[in-house]
């Protein structure tokens, strides 16, 4: 007569366990592993390849490498690295999913699905601040790279971080993460730039990322956007309507600055400095002094004043195979270069056969 209240209990018990393991595994989380070692300090490396890693790194600070997962963020240093090592810091959300990241200085600001901002100290990975923003779209693809290069709706300045949710433009402190201003914008502004001036580009529009306001002096639009830094930020020229360029790292646009071109199979400079580079290359970006091409799959580094070249060599490591590939998407920092190789036949899905051009798609090098 005691085997059933025996086995009703017994399931009763099994019941609240599982329930127990459930609620734990399923629970909103937040874990935080700071770093317990020194902050590194910047390389200086001669010009080549360093190392390539199996996910995107957003080099910050010009000391880390901070990759993006669907539900995580991990840093690891140096940047010189020849491959992936033990993160120095880590920080999962859970059930949350990244959106995607960026710095300025060595504070790194997350964008979640969730609508939730996290700034962590990119020095220990210690949580700064949080606010509670617009809903983002989810994290996509394998590497990260969409995450840490063109976060979604995302973008920096100075001194703060930028959110485009549904025509709706808001401007965060990167120190406290308190909203400075919130502005809507005209239709056709799904995306947009921000400018070295301090102006944010959408559309056939301008705004002054200080106050939100609308710019009445600004080239006829829409603009494109020319040698900015990840997430769309830190342009320092566009081409209007009329594909004329300007100079944006003023607050009042100019046509002055240095204009690069690539027709007809060279890339020639015109404004500040007048040089042509007599073959074919895509223009990675310019940074201070330097003008950096890609030529087939050789890195180029050219004397923005006088097109003199400074130094070339092929983006593979010393043991990996030598077959053609294409760049993907990159970050160019003023000593560093982090790009992603694909296969020359990949498409737009990153989880078809022969994407990446290896396992670990995304080469390193110091410039």
């Amino acid at each position: 007569m005691t085997r059933k209240p025996l086995g009703v209990l017994t399931a009763i018990v099994l019941l609240a366990v599982a329930v127990l393991i459930g609620w734990r595994v399923l629970r909103p989380a937040e874990v935080v592993e700071a770093a317990k070692d020194p902050y590194p300090v910047a390389q200086i490396l001669p010009a080549g390849v360093t190392g390539k890693t199996t996910l995107a790194p957003l080099i910050v600070d010009g000391r880390l490498r901070v990759y993006a997962g669907e539900r995580s963020i991990k840093a690891d240093a140096p940047v010189g690295a020849r491959l992936m090592i033990t993160p120095r810091w880590s920080y999962r959300r859970w059930p949350a999913k990244l959106s995607g990241l960026v710095a300025i200085g060595a504070t790194v600001v997350s964008r979640w699905d969730d609508g939730l901002l996290v700034a962590l100290d990119g020095r220990t990975g210690k949580v700064l601040w949080k606010a509670n923003g617009p809903a983002a779209a989810a994290f996509t693809g394998r590497t990260g790279s969409d995450a840490v290069y063109a976060p979604p709706g995302l973008f920096t300045s100075d001194s703060s971080v930028l959110t485009l949710d549904r025509k709706q433009l808001t401007a965060w402190s990167v120190s406290d993460g308190t909203q400075r201003w919130s502005t809507p914008l005209p239709a056709g502004c799904s995306a947009g730039f921000t400018t070295v001036g301090g102006s944010f580009a959408c559309g056939e529009g301008a705004w002054d990322i200080a106050t939100g306001k609308p710019l009445r002096s600004w080239p006829v639009g829409p603009s494109t956007p020319v040698g900015c830094e990840v997430a769309s930020s830190a342009c320092p020229g566009l081409r209007d309507a009329a594909g004329q360029e300007w100079d944006v790292t003023t607050a009042e646009p100019t046509t002055g600055g240095l204009h690069l071109t690539t027709d007809g199979g060279a890339v020639t400079a015109s404004g500040t400095a007048v040089w042509r580079w007599p073959s074919r290359a895509t223009i990675l970006g310019v940074r201070g002094e330097h003008v950096i091409l890609l030529a087939g799959v050789d890195l180029v580094v050219l004397d923005a004043r006088t097109g003199a070249q400074l130094s070339r060599f092929p983006l593979y490591v010393s043991d990996e195979r030598v077959e053609p590939w294409k760049p993907y998407r990159w970050q160019l920092t003023g000593t560093w270069l982090a790009l992603e190789r694909l296969r020359p036949g990949a498409g737009t899905d990153p989880s078809e056969p022969n994407h990446f051009y290896t396992i670990d798609p995304v080469i390193i090098a110091a410039l």
